[in-house]
């Protein structure tokens, strides 16, 4: 081949090698593909940080207002949101007594008295939402007494 020949072979060649790897598609491709990379790299690591749980969603609840009255000592045991659905129990409790709670929805608030071995009277009453519930009465020697209320599931108005 003639040198005027092989200049004209490697011109050709250089034409066509620019003409692919140079074009400006491949390289909007190019930049697009690295793009999407790191795109899928930050979602991968956001998805990957697990220190941090996921907050448990708020539990509607109603006030419920549990209330003893009478005179000396009892047991109390009530329910309260805190509790997860088993009860408090408060020991020897000097009469009267009252305390306002949130309970979750769906649950039943229920407040027990077990009078003391000297007996006496005690009665229970429940109130949700400031509607009186419920009213029982406790008498005699470890008499016992039980005040429950019904609580809609959801966000109903009871």
């Amino acid at each position: 081949m003639s040198s005027s020949g092989i200049a004209e072979n490697a011109a050709q060649q250089e034409s066509e090698h620019e003409g692919t790897e140079g074009s400006p598609d491949r390289r909007g491709l190019l930049a697009a593909g690295i793009a999407l990379l790191a795109c899928f790299g930050i979602v991968g690591y956001g998805m990957l940080d697990t220190d941090e749980q996921p907050k448990p969603r708020a539990v509607p609840t109603a006030e419920v207002t549990y209330e003893v009255t009478g005179t000396g000592t009892a047991e109390i045991s009530y329910l309260a949101r805190s509790e997860a659905g088993t009860a408090t129990v408060e020991k020897a409790v000097a009469l009267p007594w009252k305390k306002s709670v949130q309970v979750p929805l769906g649950k039943a608030p229920t407040v027990a008295i077990i009078l003391d071995g000297k007996g006496g009277q005690a009665a229970c009453t429940l109130a949700i939402r400031g509607k009186h519930v419920q009213r029982a009465t406790a008498m005699g020697e470890f008499g016992r007494a039980t005040c429950t209320g019904e609580l809609p599931p959801g966000g109903g108005q009871g």
